[in-house]
């Protein structure tokens, strides 16, 4: 286990980091032109930076960004 210790300033940016990456996640998700192994790969970094914003973001903001079963990129 690896830990890291943030102030509000460095937290803050570092979910605001996150949250972009997931947007352009979300984004690249959404292409229809995308192969489903390249679709797969995204859904699985997906789900580790979401874990990884899930432990900054207030749950209201979480909301935003939780997949359903549909759009895991298993189809």
């Amino acid at each position: 286990m690896l830990g890291m210790m943030f102030n509000d300033m460095e937290c803050k940016e570092f979910g605001y980091v996150l949250r972009k990456e997931l947007d352009e996640m979300l984004f690249d998700l959404s292409d229809k032109r995308l192969d489903k192994g390249m679709r797969e790969s995204i859904s699985k970094r997906y789900q580790t930076i979401f874990q990884m914003y899930a432990r900054v973001a207030p749950p209201k903001e979480l909301s935003k960004y939780v997949r359903d079963k549909r759009h895991s990129g298993e189809r």
